[in-house]
């Protein structure tokens, strides 16, 4: 197994560099477990409400501002930035959750690092964002791209408050902060697309919320924005998170690996109405499963020291995860048409032809991002990286395959095939090498998987009697959902920690 661990002759110790983790015992305290559950509601109270707003502001944007071709070029910038996100600062940041002593101690070097990183990425994407819009079949983008990438030296630099924040499980400080992001950058956002910006509305209000939240998490966490240089320390922190940054960058370059496939070969249209059906299928993702990870990566660090410990928090936090996941990815997936054209209009019912193959896709990667974080406490760094990178080279060629054979739907097909193929039981298999047997994830996801079997029988059955007249919409969904509840009650106890729950 792979630790962060050193060797206690290390010369880092005698140089105030960081210490490796020294987990505490198991059985997270009374007091622990106290934070992680206020933290966990604030989470999600923040990210439903975020969310909630976004969509709105979507619905509006896609309505009566901006077509399949504009949401086509902010998809490729979108990408571009997400990909050079996952790697900006080099995962020395992560050290500030995961590490134990003063993080003030090392705070400054890992700012120093961060933000010389996010510079230089942004110089590359500054220079390249022409080239970078050419292969993409999108030339337009490079303008966007240039703009929205600033968010890589804003992030670069917001880190390590920002994780200041998640380490003491502030998450009622992150809703505020958020919350000022999302007012400013929709209100900039909206401004521009109605004055007739294009997509480059969704760079300026990016960038100007992200100065908002820089401004917030300073402010919050005072005296973090410190710069400082220790060349020891620097070495410990680029060994910690070089191997970390490496597999974040595969698992966002697995996310988005399609919008570059959609774009090159079936252009912009197409691709205006696939990253809409994704960003559909990621409103289950975002909403539960972001708001777990602001709290789960410090809850595992935690618990990291005992395999039995780990192996029950996973389970339990898997168990709600997918429990409130499935019956929204079944009502997406097998209403996607009627929704789509409710919520956005005629005009972009084309996207609802691959919703319901990126819904399936949307719940494997909700547990596989749990299996992540879990891993990354763990210390299984090189089990990631592995993972990471079968699923990056199995991808590429199935979803190429896919786009030339049946369009976006071929790429939602291969999506799904490679993820619950190959993905789904090499996540398992490294679980298994963390102490995290099949047991406590069949008991996780039995009875979930069972109700959304029954959901989708009950949304077939009754559409084809009852059409899809909004009332009856209403009717299915709700007749759905109480099938779904029904299977799900014998799990209650376990998702409330209580005791364990057989398997179906």
């Amino acid at each position: 197994m792979d630790s962060v661990r050193t060797p206690d002759s290390d010369p880092s110790e005698k140089s105030g560099a960081p210490a490796p983790p020294e987990p505490p015992p198991p059985s997270a305290s009374p007091s622990l477990g106290r934070k992680v559950r206020s933290a966990a509601r604030w989470s999600l109270i923040n990210t439903v409400v975020m969310r909630l707003g976004n969509f709105a502001t979507g619905i509006l944007l896609a309505r009566f501002a901006l077509g399949p071709a504009e949401w086509g070029v902010y998809g490729i910038a979108q990408t571009v930035l997400l990909v050079l996100l996952s790697a900006n600062e080099l995962g020395v940041g992560l050290a500030i959750v995961r590490w134990d002593g003063d993080p003030r101690r090392f705070a400054p070097t890992v700012l120093t690092l961060g933000a010389a990183s996010s510079a230089l990425l942004y110089a590359a994407i500054f220079v390249s964002a022409p080239t970078v819009a050419g292969l993409l079949d999108s030339p337009e983008a490079s303008g966007v791209l240039r703009v929205m990438c600033l968010c890589l030296v804003i992030d670069g630099v917001a880190q390590v408050p920002a994780n200041f924040l998640t380490r003491e499980f502030a998450q009622g400080k992150r809703m505020v902060i958020d919350a000022l992001n999302f007012v400013l950058s929709t209100a900039v956002t909206l401004v521009l697309a109605f004055a007739g910006w294009g997509a480059m509305s969704f760079a300026c209000g990016a960038v100007a919320g992200n100065v908002a939240a820089l401004i917030g998490c300073a402010l919050a966490a005072p005296g973090t924005l410190r710069f400082g240089w220790d060349p020891q320390q620097a070495r410990a922190l680029l060994g910690f998170g070089l191997p970390l940054a490496g597999a974040s960058l595969l698992a966002l370059a697995v996310v988005n690996v399609d919008t570059m496939i959609v774009g090159s070969s079936l252009g912009q249209v197409s691709l205006g109405f696939y990253v809409l059906a994704f960003n559909m299928s990621g409103w289950p993702v975002r909403i539960i499963s972001e708001a777990a990870r602001r709290v789960s990566f410090a809850g595992f660090s935690r618990l990291a020291g005992s395999p039995g410990a780990l192996a029950e928090g996973f389970g339990r936090a898997l168990g709600v995860l997918v429990t409130g996941t499935v019956p929204l990815c079944v009502l997406l997936g097998g209403l996607a048409a009627p929704v789509v054209q409710l919520v956005y209009g005629r005009t972009w019912v084309p996207a609802a032809s691959a919703l319901p193959w990126l819904m399936a896709l949307g719940l494997v990667r909700i547990g596989c991002e749990l299996a992540y974080d879990c891993l990354v406490a763990a210390g299984q760094r090189r089990s990631l990286i592995l993972v990471q990178a079968l699923w990056l080279v199995a991808l590429v060629p199935v979803l190429v395959v896919g786009a030339h054979l049946n369009g976006m739907v071929g790429v939602s097909q291969g999506h799904v095939l490679v993820a619950a193929g190959l993905v789904v039981p090499a996540f398992l298999y490294a679980l298994r090498r963390a102490g995290i047997g099949l047991g406590h994830i069949a008991r996780a996801c039995a009875w979930p998987l069972l109700g959304g079997a029954v959901m989708a029988l009950v949304l077939l059955a009754a559409r084809r009697f009852l059409g899809d007249s909004a009332p009856a919409l209403v009717l299915v969904g709700t007749a759905a959902l109480a099938g779904y509840v029904v299977c799900v009650l014998p799990s209650r106890r376990f998702l409330l920690g209580s005791r364990a729950v057989e398997t179906v």
